[in-house]
């Protein structure tokens, strides 16, 4: 498989298994995201609400791009995808999942509900973190602007969902005249055409969008084992030709010829003398090179560490050319920004049956143990009954806000997001004593715990495993 020793060969479908049955327990730990509020105002039957949610998560992954999924690979630094050991690279794998397994299991047993884009980011964040600490390691432990990035849009995420749901609630009660939107439902009853319409809707926007970001969370786990296990095929996308990447790195260097150095700070002029070393390596490297599969192994993650490396640093020129000495006009502005976008592309892929994996793994899971959650949601966060109000605006900023945040490529939280939205709903119904003081605690406690739990742990079960394989 994959030119791998049958041993190892086997450790990587081990590693891919485990990497599907994270998204299989993301998918029945989120369901109830999508399914708790057209089950608890009898819009949908539960079995039907889960198969049809499953069904939108599964449409969600396969066109939802892999925008997320690559900010995902991008938290670890090259130099631990790199790392020529096997056992470095089993280490690294199951540290990750196996935190993320152990603790998305535990809160969903106790019903609480808690992110799966947390747990997987405090995962990769603790094995960055380990990596950095280990003896002869200078390389970066995490790429931090982007740790910032997605750390802060984590934090405002649910406080979002809460202000703006409650908006939208106080907005309604106003506006519409309907007092069967505000009352609770009646039992064993559906609800009206319309109102049942506008539910299964916000339904199927949740599920949609939280398969186009929670499912490339998985999709950018899988791509971390491929790379770590099989660089060779993975660290390049072997569907573009070296020809066509030679050309893009032409024209940066065609750019950066015209910048007079002798006006510029030396600060820009190490960057530029940088830039201009990994443009001749890729050039000495590409001009001989038919296709990737011909390529010498090696450099391929050379090749990645320079794409990375030239998409940061001539990104971050774009952005202060106007306060530096490197003076650009819009022409070669334009240019440069073509080339970085393209390159990016040699990079930034994943492989149609590894989408297709995770679709079917977050589909099927997202049918199966929903119920606790579901409970958790529709009775527990407020002390009256959910209403058909409360529940349809809930899920529209739910879905709105993971949409946003996907076409940014920013994780973000379905759970938080959710449950937040129905909390503000509650307050926004009969002010905070409306909510269950005990059940937004154990939310707020699971928010907050769930990175640095997540960091101890697959952090110490990567040095761990650095120790003894």
């Amino acid at each position: 498989m994959f030119g791998l020793e049958t041993g190892m060969a086997i450790v990587l479908i081990f590693c891919l298994i485990a990497a599907c049955a994270f998204e299989f327990i993301n998918g029945f730990h989120d369901t109830a995201n999508a399914v708790a509020t057209v089950i608890y105002t009898h819009s949908l039957k539960p079995t039907v609400a889960v198969i049809w949610s499953g069904i939108f998560n599964f449409i969600g992954v396969m066109v939802g791009g892999i925008t997320v999924a690559m900010g995902i690979i991008h938290l670890l630094p090259v130099s631990i995808l790199a790392d020529t050991s096997t056992s470095h690279s089993v280490a690294m794998i199951l540290a990750i999942i196996l935190s993320a397994i152990i603790w998305n299991i535990g809160t969903w047993y106790f019903g609480i509900p808690c992110s799966s884009s947390h747990t997987l980011l405090g995962s990769i964040f603790g094995v960055g973190l380990a990596f950095g600490l280990l003896p002869g390691v200078d390389a970066v432990a995490l790429n931090w602007s982007k740790v910032k990035d997605v750390g802060l849009f984590l934090l405002i995420s649910p406080l979002f969902g809460f202000a703006v749901t409650m908006a939208l609630v106080i907005l309604l009660k106003k506006k519409v005249k309907s007092k069967k939107l505000f009352a609770e439902p009646p039992k064993k009853k559906k609800p009206p055409f319309w109102i049942r319409s506008i539910l299964v809707l916000t339904c199927t926007g949740v599920s949609f969008s939280h398969g186009s970001n929670d499912g490339q969370k998985g999709v950018g786990l899988i791509m971390i084992i491929l790379i770590a296990f099989v660089p060779f095929q993975f660290a390049l996308n072997h569907n573009k030709l070296p020809q066509n990447l030679l050309f893009e790195v032409d024209k940066i260097e065609s750019v950066l010829s015209k910048v007079d150095e002798s006006k510029v700070s030396a600060g820009d002029k190490i960057a530029l003398a940088d830039i201009k070393q990994r443009v001749d390596s890729m050039q000495v490297i590409l001009a001989g090179s038919v296709n990737f599969g011909s390529m010498a192994k090696d450099y391929h993650i050379e090749i990645r560490k320079d794409i990375l490396f030239l998409s940061k640093e001539i990104n971050d020129i774009l952005k202060a050319q106007f306060d530096s000495g490197i003076k650009l006009i819009p022409e070669d502005k334009a240019l440069l920004k073509g080339a970085v976008s393209e390159i990016k592309t040699y990079t930034e892929y994943a492989p149609w049956w590894v989408i297709l994996m995770i679709s079917l793994s977050l589909g099927v899971g997202t049918m199966v143990g929903w119920k606790r959650i579901v409970v958790t949601i529709g009775e527990k966060i407020g002390k009256e009954h959910l209403t058909y109000a409360q529940g349809a605006s809930a899920e529209l900023v739910a879905a709105g806000t993971i949409v946003l945040s996907s076409n940014f490529g920013l994780p973000v939280s379905t759970t938080h997001i959710l449950s937040s939205g129905v909390a503000g709903s509650m307050v926004a119904t009969n002010g905070v004593k409306n909510l269950r003081m005990k059940t937004v605690k154990n939310i707020l406690v699971a928010w907050l715990v769930t990175i640095p739990v997540t960091i101890i742990l697959s952090g110490g079960i990567y040095l761990l495993l650095r120790a003894i394989i």
